[in-house]
C-alpha cells in the first residue's frame, strides 16, 4: 500500500519507497503543477505513471545518476560535434540552441518513437514543465538543422542539480549533440552531477552508473542550496568535457 496524496498533502519520506513488487514507489495523486514538481524534485522525488494510471511519485534505490566529469564520447559523436561546432562558427546549417523551443522539445520528445508508441510525456505533464520553464527551472538544449529542430533533451536545474527527463532525436545523434552540449555547459557551471533517475543500458553506455539513493540525496540537498545558474547559453561541447 501506497499513500494517495490530495492538492495540499505533502509528500511521504523517500525511505518509506516500496522495495518490492514496484521499487521505488512512494505515493499517487495530488497534480502536476510546478510548485508540487519543485517540492518532488527537492526531495528526490520523481513523476512516472502510464496512461491511464493515477500520477506515480517514485524515489528509486539505487538512482542512475550521470557524473559530468563521466560522460563518455564515442570517437562518431566526437567528429559529429565537432562538425556541429564548425558549422556554428561559420554560420552554417547547424546550430545548438538553448531554451528557445522548450515545449516544442517536450512534444518531440512525447512523440511516437520508431520502435514504439509515444513516452509517458502527456499534455498534463507538458503544461507542468513548461511551468517550470516559465519559472527559470526547466531548460532544454536543442539541436537544429537549416531552421528545423531536429534533436534535443530537458530537465529540470535546482541549484547546481540538474534532472534529466527525456532526449529525442530526428537525425542521427540528434540527442547525443544536444546531451553533450548540455553536459559540457553544466560542468562549467559547477554542476557535477545529472540526474537519471532509472537505469537503462544507452545511459549505461554514455557513462552513468547507479548510486544509493542515501548517496544520491547527501549530494542533492548540498546540490540545491548553491545559487542558481544565471545565463543558459551553449558553448564548446569540447570545453569542458573529456
Amino acid at each position: 500500500m501506497i499513500p494517495w496524496l490530495e492538492t495540499h498533502s505533502p509528500f511521504p519520506d523517500v525511505s518509506e519507497a516500496l522495495t518490492s513488487d514496484a521499487p521505488g514507489l512512494l505515493a499517487a495523486g495530488a497534480d502536476l503543477s510546478p510548485e508540487r514538481l519543485l517540492s518532488a524534485y527537492r526531495h528526490g522525488i520523481f513523476p512516472w505513471f502510464s496512461e491511464g494510471q493515477p500520477i506515480l511519485w517514485w524515489s528509486t534505490d539505487p538512482r542512475m545518476v550521470l557524473m559530468t566529469a563521466d560522460f563518455r564520447i564515442s570517437d562518431s559523436l566526437r567528429k559529429a560535434l565537432r562538425r556541429v561546432e564548425r558549422s556554428m562558427e561559420e554560420g552554417g546549417r547547424w546550430q545548438v540552441r538553448f531554451d528557445s523551443a522548450f515545449e516544442d522539445v517536450m512534444r518531440a520528445c512525447a512523440a511516437p518513437r520508431k520502435d514504439g508508441p509515444g513516452t509517458w510525456i502527456s499534455d498534463e505533464i507538458i503544461a507542468g514543465y513548461t511551468g517550470l520553464h516559465a519559472m527559470g527551472y526547466a531548460h532544454s538544449s536543442e539541436l537544429w538543422l537549416d531552421g528545423e529542430l531536429v534533436g534535443g533533451a530537458y530537465g529540470v536545474c535546482i541549484g547546481r542539480m540538474f534532472y534529466g527527463e527525456s532526449m529525442f532525436a530526428r537525425v542521427t545523434d540528434g540527442s547525443k549533440i544536444a546531451l553533450a552540449w548540455l553536459v559540457a555547459f553544466l560542468r562549467g557551471q559547477g554542476v557535477t552531477m545529472i540526474d537519471c533517475q532509472q537505469e537503462t543500458g544507452h545511459l549505461a553506455s554514455l557513462g552513468a552508473a547507479p548510486i544509493s539513493r542515501a548517496a544520491f540525496l547527501a549530494h542533492l540537498r548540498d546540490a540545491i542550496a548553491k545559487p542558481g545558474i544565471a545565463e543558459w547559453k551553449p558553448g564548446s561541447p569540447f570545453t569542458q568535457t573529456r
